[in-house]
């Protein structure tokens, strides 16, 4: 099983350019993401693990820490230093954080 983090812990590690890939769909990543989360979907997950870097620590985020445990738990059996975001995007937009919108990262 992937490790957690809690989004207090994982706050500081964004702001200082962590590995974050965004497991939520397209609609909802556009609506709003984490500052230079990586999409990559859950349903198309198999299609983006070799873009993942096995090298460092990846923080996978989602809605709520749901889906984002899951994937984190897949990419771990893949090698790669997977971490789970608890309270996801939600809990980030909740404490009025800054957020992209669009497609970009």
């Amino acid at each position: 099983m992937a490790q957690r983090i809690s989004l207090d812990e994982f706050i500081p590690l964004q702001e200082q350019g962590a590995v974050v890939v965004d497991v939520r769909e397209a609609n909802e990543y556009v609506e709003g993401h984490v500052p230079g989360a990586t999409f990559a979907p859950m349903s198309r997950i198999a299609l983006h693990l070799a873009d993942i870097p096995r090298d460092e620590d990846v923080y996978v985020i989602c809605r709520s820490g749901n889906r984002s445990q899951a994937m984190a738990d897949l990419m771990a059996g893949q090698g790669i230093r997977a971490i789970s975001v608890d309270d996801g995007t939600m809990g980030w937009i909740n404490r009025g954080l800054p957020v992209h919108t669009g497609q970009e990262p």
